[in-house]
């Protein structure tokens, strides 16, 4: 009897986004901690946690919604990083993150899309 027991690896892009989606949360909590606003801080912080949380368990459909808030994210830290020097390097990390999550949202159907066919005889 054979007790080998078959391990699932996690694939790579699904590694990424979640370490991508908690460097964000890391992000929003060193962003607006300071700031002492509980309310702005709970609407920045919380979705990133919650999806990486969602992603972490399973939830096949935490990946796309973090894919679509990425956008979100993305617009944000562009309207910041143009209209706030000051905070620019804050939005600046905010845009490269969201830029993570978008490909890493994405790879499979990237990778669906443009990865190599098989001909067909």
């Amino acid at each position: 009897m054979n007790d080998r027991r078959e391990t699932r690896r996690t694939p790579r892009h699904h590694l990424v986004l979640r370490i991508a989606l908690l460097a964000l949360t890391a992000l929003y909590l060193a962003w607006r901690l300071p700031d002492g606003n509980w309310t702005l801080l709970a609407l920045t912080a919380l979705p990133p946690l919650l999806l990486a949380i969602a992603s972490i368990a399973g939830m096949r459909s935490a990946g796309f919604w973090a894919g679509v808030l990425a956008l979100l994210w993305f617009s944000h830290g562009v309207m910041v990083a143009w209209a706030h020097p000051g905070q620019r390097l804050f939005a600046l990390l905010e845009i490269a993150l969201a830029l993570v999550v978008v490909f890493a949202s994405s790879h499979a159907g990237l990778r669906a899309r443009f990865g190599k066919h098989r001909s067909v005889p």
